[in-house]
């Protein structure tokens, strides 16, 4: 056995051993679920209950094809259905999932308007996107009991729509000034967002995020208000906030952008969103929690719940998630899991034989819309097979945006190693087009490795600390994605994509 090989085993049995040591008590009886309900970057969850059947949809940024549909029986357990925005209309922010009569739409904002797509089946296919001529960001559509529809936008406007919903109609009009925030509480700036309306009795509930998406722990909150007219005036709950994060040391900080629905059984619940505290590379997580009704007709947090500990699950129904990471590539269609970062070009891979062949594009990771996934854990490994053809360089990196990507690469010879945008040979002449590529992120500690045969793995010089690769610090709403990159000129060929949990480390 090769000593670089034998350090290898070494090291991930010391982690092993010292992860199972520090690994916080997981187990969970099976009456109960543990936030979050989706682990990784799932920000500005919009949910839809359709009978039994539950949908979401989350914003999908500058990562296409976007707006991905997940499905689930159970509130817990999610599985893809498809991705509904085919065509790219640029970043995609806080999305609106609906069901008007027979139909499904969503609404979304992009390029400094906003947009609408719809379909008759949740699976698709979904139309192209229609541009609703209209700025502003977040829609949230309300439809009141004549059929009349109106979407609703962060600043407290709304505006008509037409009765098929794809064109607005009308001047927008002022209806709701947000929840006056204590002067004294740290937020990062009042930042009224992502409007979501509802009826429940006599009431119409106007659910909105305030405090902003980021920046310190204590900012973001739900805030809930109430109308007998989906049009106003709206009277402020007085259980503001519903849920905000009060202690920066808590798990889950800035908490916030919720959709509350009720179950197919009638149980009030919302979903929203929160950073993981020392995680926020991983992105805005979606977190699940209960509500209860008052007396008088409002919705609250109920006080024996903490969405840090395990919480009675919903139902009693299970489903089955099909959701993984790996991916042997033997379908003939790209899984839709995965996102092109920036420009997308649906002719740019095919998949045949097990094998997923990507053209190279760029000069270098930044402008070679590398293909990406979102890891789901705090510590992870992550391997792929290989082969280089023409000038290209293939690479398996961790990518945030343009500016700040590092990873592990290959040209036809050489191992090449890119931290943060400085590219270097670092093992040279060792390989003959083919190699396995591998990064071990070990609580944000990321070692990168290589191998001729994907048994023997070899442990570059250069390793990465990336814990500060998150939107406080670059900006962009965006996280810390696994990536696929084929640079240059020629073609990349990625075989058995393996993504591997390693225990959590607290």
């Amino acid at each position: 056995m090769k000593k670089s090989t034998l350090f290898f085993i070494l090291v991930v049995c010391f982690l092993w051993s010292n992860a199972q040591k520090q690994r916080p008590n997981l187990n969970i009886p099976a009456t109960h679920y543990q936030n979050p309900i989706f682990s990784g970057d799932f920000p500005d969850p919009s949910i839809l209950v359709d009978g039994e059947d539950y949908y979401m949809i989350h914003s999908s940024f500058d990562y296409h094809p976007g707006l991905t549909v997940w499905h689930s029986k159970d509130l817990i357990n999610w599985s893809i259905l498809t991705n509904a925005l085919k065509k790219p209309v640029g970043s995609v922010w806080a999305p609106d999932l609906i069901k008007h009569k027979d139909k499904y739409y969503i609404y979304f904002p992009s390029n400094n308007t906003n947009y609408v797509i719809f379909s008759d089946k949740m699976e698709g296919p979904w139309s192209d996107p229609i541009d609703l001529k209209i700025g502003n960001i977040d829609p949230g559509h309300v439809a009141d009991e004549d059929g009349n529809r109106y979407l609703y936008f962060p600043n407290g406007g709304y505006i008509r729509l037409t009765d098929d919903g794809l064109a607005v109609k009308g001047e927008e009009i002022h209806s709701y000034d947000g929840w006056p925030i204590p002067s004294d509480w740290i937020i990062e700036c009042f930042c009224m967002e992502g409007p979501k309306l509802f009826k429940h009795g006599q009431y119409y509930y106007l659910t909105v995020a305030q405090g902003g998406t980021a920046g310190p722990p204590t900012g973001h909150m739900v805030i809930s208000a109430r109308s007998k007219s989906p049009l106003g005036p709206w009277e402020n709950s007085p259980y503001n906030p519903i849920i905000r994060t009060e202690n920066p040391e808590d798990q889950w900080a800035s908490v916030g952008h919720a959709t509350v629905f009720e179950t197919a059984s009638g149980e009030p619940w919302m979903v929203f969103h929160g950073y993981e505290k020392e995680h926020y590379n991983l992105g805005r997580q979606t977190l699940l929690s209960p509500l209860e009704w008052t007396s008088d007709g409002w919705f609250k947090m109920p006080e024996s719940i903490s969405i840090s500990k395990p919480i009675k699950r919903p139902t009693s129904k299970i489903s089955k998630s099909t959701y993984q990471l790996s991916d042997a590539f033997d379908s003939s269609q790209l899984n839709p899991k995965w996102h092109f970062y920036g420009d997308f070009d649906k002719d740019r891979y095919k998949i045949q034989n097990s094998t997923l062949e990507l053209k190279a594009k760029g000069n270098g990771i930044a402008d070679s819309s590398p293909l990406l996934i979102s890891p789901a854990d705090h510590s992870y490994s992550v391997s792929v097979e290989l082969e280089i053809k023409g000038n290209a360089i293939g690479g398996l990196v961790l990518f945030y945006n343009e500016k700040s990507a590092s990873g592990i690469l290959a040209d036809k010879a050489n191992i090449l190693a890119n931290l943060r945008g400085w590219q270097f040979e670092t093992e040279k002449g060792i390989i003959d087009k083919k190699v396995h590529l591998k990064l071990v992120n070990n609580n944000n500690i990321v070692n990168q490795f290589y191998s001729l045969d994907g048994e023997n793995w070899n442990k570059i010089e250069s390793s990465l600390e990336v814990s500060a690769i998150h939107h406080n610090v670059l900006s962009g709403f965006l996280s810390l994605r696994i990536g696929l990159v084929s640079i240059g000129e020629g073609e990349v060929h990625f075989k058995n994509f393996k993504y591997e949990a390693l225990p959590m480390l607290e």
